[in-house]
This record gives C-alpha cells, structure tokens and sequence, in this order.
C-alpha cells in the first residue's frame, strides 16, 4: 500500500447516546481523524498538490506555499514530506500550540499573521508572497481551487452514499473553505435530489471555532455557492466546546472543536425532523490538536 492510500475511505460511526433522545432520527458522523496527517483537509490537499504535479505547476525546486488556519496546512506538510517538496505555511498566530507543533515537526516553515485578521490575513499575505515570487512556489490556493471541493465530490460524498446504503436524508457541515459541503453535498444531491444539505457556521464574526468561518464577515472562496445549501445553522463557541466535551466522555470520541460544533448543529437539526431520518455530519480532526485549550477544563500547568 501506498501511504497516500491512507486518505479517504474513513469509517461512519453512529452517535448512539447524542441521539438516543431523538425518537427514531440517527446521527452518523464520518471519521475523518483517520486520514494520513489525521483531519478531513487530506482529501483536498492531496487532490490539489497531484493536480499540480500532473499539470507541470509543482515540480522539483519549488515550493509549496499556502494559507491555513492549522488542518490543510499539516496536510501539505505531510505530503510534501511524502512527495519531496518543501513547505511554507501562513497562519493566523492564535492557532493551537499544537497545530503549530506538528507543522514544525513535519518541517514546514511557518509564518504566523495577525490574530485580529484571522484566516484572511494569512490568505492575503500568502497570496501576496507567492504572486511576487512565482517562479519559487506553487500556490494551491485552497481557497479558490477547484480541485479542493471536486475531491469531496469525488471520494466524501460517494462513501456516505454507500455507507449509508443510500439512506442518508440530510448531510450537514461547517465551512471552512466549504470544500468539504460544496463536493459532498452536491454529489449526494446527485444521488438523491431530496437530500438536505445543511450549512453550519460561528454564529458571530468573533468565535472560537477554529477551521470555520462566518461567511457573512469574511473573504468568500472563489468557489463558494450560497445557494446550495438548503438551510443554515448558527453554532455559538460554548455549544461546539460542551458537545466536544461530551463526545468525548459520552461517545469516546476525542475530536476537535468543529467537530464538536458540527455534532450540536446535526442535534439540534435532528430534534426537528421526523423518524426515520438519518443525518450525517463530519469529525473533522482529532482533539489532540487543541489540547492545550482552556475549554477542557484541565490544567496544563
């Protein structure tokens, strides 16, 4: 086996006790964390740095340069280690200790932005840095690369299908660069046009979610379709950090907070909808990239 095999074909697992309460409505929630570099991003990441390779853009004596706040960032570094390219990630300074750590460790040069600018500071100074010097990086963009949502599309949204045997009634997700809902929802539209697809985000331009974005303040991506989703959901940061608490001492899954936050939205839609539905979201990452967070409760002296 290749170690680029190890992305995608994640399992589903049902949230048994998070719905216990939901007369006949089941959540199932795609492991993601058990991706290559360990969160959803691997998907993207990969399906953009081939699509450079094999379009001549991302060949030897370049390097891989990119915005993230923390995911897609350890997923270039994963894979440039894997690859053989060089790694120069911008990231907002109030990432986790961890996020930082880990890049550090698989050997990206990181340069960290603004907190106050958040994700976009580190998209604008990116963007400026590998326009000035074109001939030195290859420049994903994640957030305006089509490539990013057509690997949802083309592995996310067929697995659900199948693992849900086609029984799936409503998908829903956080957005970050809406890679993961564009592709995957649209697919799954494609499949079954009933299918609710169901966008989640901070529900304040100021949050705690980190990956996610509130769209209604921010730089939209390039690819970005606000008509697609069926509905919105609006997550505060104590709701995504109690659930993210609970699932780990309720379900035994140790996620992160968007992960926490795409569960509390997925259960608030559920006490909505009828038995029978069957609703799935996304674990995006593991919670030991946010370990030296606060909202756990336990000292880190």
């Amino acid at each position: 086996m290749n170690v680029l095999d190890l992305i995608g074909n994640t399992p589903l697992v049902e949230l048994k006790k998070t719905s216990s309460g939901l007369n006949g409505v089941s959540i199932w929630a795609k492991a993601e964390f058990r991706n290559l570099s360990g969160s959803v991003k691997d998907r993207a990441a990969k399906a953009m740095l081939m699509e450079g390779i094999e379009k001549g853009l991302l060949r030897p004596g370049k390097t891989i340069i990119d915005a993230s706040s923390g995911n897609t960032g350890i997923a270039y570094a994963v894979l440039g280690a894997v690859l053989g390219y060089p790694v120069r990630i911008y990231l907002p300074a109030n990432a986790s200790r961890e996020r930082k750590t880990i890049l550090a460790c698989c050997g990206a040069n990181v340069v960290e932005t603004s907190p106050l600018e958040s994700s976009d500071g580190a998209y604008l100074a990116a963007k400026a840095d590998a326009e000035a010097h074109p001939d030195k990086y290859f420049w994903p963009n994640q957030y305006n690369n089509d490539a990013n949502w057509k690997a949802h599309y083309n592995s996310t949204g067929v697995e659900i299908w199948e693992q849900t045997a086609g029984k799936i009634t409503h998908f829903i997700t956080g957005m970050g660069t809406s890679g993961t809902f564009t592709g995957t929802a649209r697919r799954l539209k494609e499949y079954n046009p009933k299918i609710q697809a169901v966008a989640v985000q901070p529900d304040s331009p100021f949050h705690g979610i980190e990956g996610t974005k509130h769209m209604a303040s921010t730089i939209k991506p390039g690819f970005y379709d606000e008509t697609l989703p069926d509905r919105f959901a609006e997550i505060n940061t104590e709701a995504a950090y109690a659930r993210t608490i609970r699932l780990a001492r309720e379900e035994g899954l140790f996620v992160g907070i968007s992960s926490g936050a795409n569960v509390q939205a997925a259960l608030d839609l559920g006490r909505s909808l009828p038995p029978g539905s069957l609703v799935v979201t996304v674990l995006c990452d593991s919670g030991f990239r946010y370990l030296s967070d606060e909202f756990w409760g336990v000292k880190n002296d």
